[in-house]
């Protein structure tokens, strides 16, 4: 029995350190930004008591160029910076699945003044709301939410 503490307490003390956040799920550079590279929509209808699966929107290009991709799906932008995205969205039918006659694409841009300070998450939504949206208009949120409810 007293050789299993010892094994025990560093087991604890191994596991507690594993669980310390890693620079891409917690610590964001105060002069950058993290923009989520795919966001879809989706919006809990009460009275129907199910989901609504809303457009989809994904980052395709940042002034031209294939974005940089981190692996929990953000890309780091510097703070203060000007850049031309290009976006891809798609709806998605009633199973989540996507409708692969409604893909377009939109540009958004982002002036100097979009992102004063960094060290925060952002998503680009393909909409401002889950349901009801009609095209592509991409739009800036610190939200994973839809910036208007449709109920």
């Amino acid at each position: 029995m007293p050789r299993i503490l010892p094994f025990l307490s560093a087991l604890f003390i191994l596991s507690g350190c594993q669980s310390l956040p890693s620079d891409t799920q917690g610590n964001i550079p105060p002069d950058r930004v993290l923009l989520s590279a795919q966001h879809c929509l989706s919006e809990y209808i009460d009275d129907l008591d199910k989901v609504h699966f809303g457009p989809c929107l994904k980052v395709i290009s940042i002034d031209g160029k294939a974005p940089s991709v981190t692996e929990d799906g953000f890309i780091a932008l510097p703070v203060a910076t000007a850049f031309s995205l290009e976006t891809s969205c798609v709806y998605r039918h009633a199973d989540g699945t996507p409708v692969p006659a409604t893909v377009t694409t939109a540009s958004f841009e982002i002036k100097e003044a979009t992102f004063s300070s960094g060290g925060r998450r952002w998503y680009l939504h393909a909409h401002k709301q889950a349901r009801g949206a009609i095209g592509c208009e991409p739009t800036l949120a610190p939200s994973v939410y839809p910036t208007y409810k449709t109920n």
